[in-house]
């Protein structure tokens, strides 16, 4: 490397090392002079001398072992804070090691910014200082956290990063067949969006929890997460809360497709863009509108499960089943059948029909287009009222159907009064 690079990357070891020292001295900012293991200049220090180690290890090492400099750094580094650790723990009468541990990673991200990925070194300074910054957040969060919370989220980190690299990807069946780890992603897709809302609730309450749950889900999946709170209604004490969620998360639909047809088909869009922005908009303040008079009332009661996995399961099984009869129906009606083929595939995604739809542009007219996305849309949001119905309360499906009522009128109504039918 030549010497403006030795002092770039100098500058980041010292720059890395500042940002975890001004954490630390701050924290300690009230003890007297002397009384802290290491602040600012301590850990700025460190930084640079794994920095200076890693240069050293380049140079005296060249051709030969590497890493023998660095090591002996990082041992000499650690002897001297578990040292001056030790005596501070017994004045204080102490158990924490976090500025220790701090110190010795400090000298190894020194180091890998001369040696190594300045970017790595740099996002994991930035990290590490985040995580520092956080304890009180992290202590409050574990010392509120139940057994069944825990447990929950170890489920689903294990689905994702355990189970689900081992599912095979291939579809198997007739018709394009069912891929096993589509299954399992919408598995997590659907645990996620049901833990989410969990969390959502227990923090910022019923209503708006869940409303802010909902949304976060429809950008993935409305239909997913309108399942998703349908079982959670079965248990809330108040059905507006999770009503607002998944209005809210169809709404958010509504607005992902006419940005979608925008960037795949700016002609179709065009034509799609004010009927879609009405309905969601609608749909968005109605959702609101639930929150505020549901949030007067009693606030949901908590269910004893983020997410119950069998009945998880079974959503999904629901969502692929509908989805393989969408991609038959699909494949024996041929393109002669768009309409039907865009209501049944709908059932499950009206993302696949609006992709579909921009892509055949060409061989289509906008009419054509237009009405075969507007029937996707329709029977997406009527196919989500009758899930609602089977899979929630009573409360909870009227509020969701009256508010896909309205939207899609008022879509039509808009669409239809531009002319563009």
């Amino acid at each position: 490397m030549d010497l403006i690079d030795i002092f770039q990357r100098l500058g980041l070891a010292c720059a890395i090392g500042a940002a975890v020292g001004v954490e630390r001295h701050w924290r300690e900012r009230d003890e007297p002079e002397g009384a802290r293991i290491a602040g600012i200049r301590t850990f700025t220090l460190i930084s640079m001398t794994g920095g200076i180690a890693g240069l050293l290890d380049g140079v005296l090492t060249s051709g030969g072992v590497s890493g023998l400099i660095v090591a002996s750094f990082v041992l000499t580094i650690a002897v001297v804070l578990l040292r001056f650790g030790l005596m501070e723990a017994r004045a204080e009468g102490s158990f924490s090691a976090t500025t220790v541990i701090a110190g010795i990673t400090t000298f190894g991200l020194g180091a890998l910014a001369v040696m190594g990925d300045m970017a790595v070194a740099s996002a994991t300074g930035a990290a590490m200082v985040t995580l520092l910054a956080s304890r009180e957040f992290l202590h409050g969060a574990i010392r509120r956290l139940t057994w069944v919370e825990l447990r929950s989220a170890v489920v689903l980190l294990a689905m994702g990063f355990v189970i689900l690299p081992l599912i095979p990807a291939d579809p198997y069946g007739p018709f394009g067949g069912v891929s096993p780890r589509s299954l399992v992603i919408l598995v997590i897709l659907l645990a996620s969006i049901s833990y989410v809302g969990y969390v959502a609730v227990r923090l910022i309450g019923g209503g708006r929890g869940d409303l802010v749950a909902g949304a976060v889900g429809g950008l993935v999946s409305s239909t997913a997460t309108t399942l998703a709170m349908a079982r959670h209604s079965l248990t809330s004490a108040n059905a507006a809360g999770p009503a607002a969620g998944a209005i809210a998360a169809g709404s958010v639909s509504l607005i992902r497709t006419a940005l979608l047809m925008l960037a795949l088909a700016p002609s179709l869009g065009e034509r799609l863009l004010p009927g879609l922005l009405v309905a969601g908009a609608l749909m968005l303040a109605i959702a609101f509108s639930l929150v505020a008079r549901g949030v007067v009332a009693a606030e949901a009661e908590l269910p004893g499960n983020p997410f119950e996995l069998a009945q998880v399961v079974k959503m999904a099984l629901l969502i692929t089943v509908i989805a393989f009869i969408a991609r038959a129906a699909s494949q024996i009606f041929g393109d002669g059948g768009l309409y039907v083929v865009s209501a049944l595939t709908a059932l499950a995604d009206v993302d696949a029909v609006s992709v579909t739809v921009a892509g055949m542009l060409l061989a289509l007219s906008l009419d054509v287009a237009t009405i075969a996305v507007g029937i996707a849309v329709t029977a997406n949001m009527a196919a989500k009222v009758v899930y609602a119905g089977v899979a929630g309360s009573a409360g909870f499906a009227l509020r969701l159907g009256a508010a896909s009522l309205i939207a899609v009128a008022a879509g039509l109504i808009v669409t239809l009064g531009a002319g563009h039918v």
